[in-house]
């Protein structure tokens, strides 16, 4: 008998042991057999057809809403993602420490469009057309300073290849453009960072980049409008709409790009994984002032329980393998580290942090403007600013 199977959903080829989970997991309960991504999917559906109340019915169903005991929820199910937009035919560039060629971008087709080096000058590009696998250097390494940007890139755009569509950003089909900020060191210098703006002005028409998510801080606090914020500001009045991380100290401090009077900045909550608006809490994230005086967090997000592939070839990778094959065989002796260590598949962990908040805004932004290709970056942040549901208490 063929290793795989048909999913009655989607039709496509899974491995048969993925399709007997779904089929015989207590929060996956679908007759006719289908893949993980395809039950997702339907709920999402009923969102659409229904409205909320048989949405919040369906997934309680089918997913007890305990992050703790069972697993975080998939980031569209969480934020109850229209399904008709995915991110088609927008470009997100991600800055960011560094990165690793993961699966959820370069499986089954590449959307990585270009890899940008931005710790010297001048800059080296990797730019990969259509059809081509990419490679950088370091793309197929384990380094601890690549954990960062991988994360944040899949969970803005990765398509969940790894746990068949399930674990998926909310712009699972945006393209993205890559570039590195930290240095041999280990250190993302105001120098860096300034250079990736300035390139991403330079080549935001030839890769198409209408989004720039920035997890990341300048080395220098600045009075007034610095250079990366001036950066910032020129790159949203060409038509880029810049998402920054506001931090994680919970304190009034904020650093370039989250002071840039033009930047979405994106602070965090605890929703503790579920989707009930009413018992979302703010998170510890840092808030302040631009540089022109404008409050900031701008909006809030996920900042707790975002699930996202834990770096390929890492030691964590080799752990987590090991200990959900322990599980599949029966042994439960693992499950304490499988917690602790934050697991959540043999290839996904959930992580923290505002620097996981802001990919999911950006991906949101990718969505946005797949459906209305027309809107600017202050469009944009005044729909966001205006749709936003208040935290209660806050």
């Amino acid at each position: 008998m063929s290793s795989l199977a048909n999913c009655g959903g989607c039709g496509l080829e899974h491995p048969r042991q993925v399709l007997a989970r779904a089929r015989g997991h207590a929060f996956w309960i679908r007759p006719d057999g289908a893949c993980p991504a395809c039950a997702q999917e339907e709920i999402l559906t009923t969102l659409l057809r229904q409205g909320a109340a048989a949405f919040e019915s369906s997934v309680q169903r089918t997913w007890p809403l305990d992050a703790r005991a069972i697993g975080p929820l998939p980031t569209p199910l969480r934020l109850r993602a229209d399904p008709r937009f995915t991110g088609r035919r927008i470009t997100i560039a991600i800055a960011d420490s560094g990165f690793a060629a993961l699966d959820d971008l370069v499986l089954p087709t590449n959307r990585v469009k270009a890899w940008v080096d931005a710790t010297k000058s001048p800059l080296r590009t990797h730019a990969f057309p259509p059809g081509t696998s990419p490679s950088w250097p370091g793309s197929q390494a384990a380094a601890d300073h690549l954990w960062h940007g991988t994360m944040t890139s899949a969970v803005a755009a990765g398509n969940g290849f790894a746990s068949h569509g399930l674990y998926r950003g909310l712009a699972p089909e945006a393209d993205v453009v890559l570039i590195q900020l930290a240095d041999a060191d280990g250190r993302i210098t105001d120098r860096s960072l300034l250079r990736a703006l300035t390139w991403v002005e330079g080549h935001a028409a030839r890769y198409g980049i209408r989004v720039l998510s920035l997890s990341v801080a300048g080395d220098t606090p600045h009075l007034g409008l610095g250079p990366i914020d001036q950066a910032v500001e020129r790159l949203v009045s060409v038509g880029v709409t810049v998402v920054a991380a506001a931090g994680n100290d919970g304190t009034r401090r904020l650093l370039p790009p989250a002071t840039a009077p033009s930047a979405i900045t994106v602070g965090g909550i605890d929703d503790a994984g579920g989707v009930d608006r009413a018992s979302a809490q703010l998170w510890h994230g840092n808030f302040g002032d631009s540089a022109s005086g404008i409050p900031k967090p701008e909006i809030v997000a996920p900042s707790i329980w975002v699930v996202a592939p834990i770096l390929p070839g890492s030691q964590a990778s080799g752990l987590a393998r090991r200990l959900f094959a322990q599980r599949e065989g029966g042994n439960d002796s693992g499950l304490a580290e499988i917690t602790e260590r934050k697991f959540v598949t043999e290839a996904y962990q959930h992580v923290d942090g505002t620097s996981f908040a802001a990919p999911i805004v950006a991906a949101a932004v990718a969505c946005m403007l797949e459906a209305n290709g027309d809107l600017t970056p202050r469009l944009i942040r005044e729909i966001l600013i205006r749709s936003a549901h208040p935290v209660p208490g806050a």
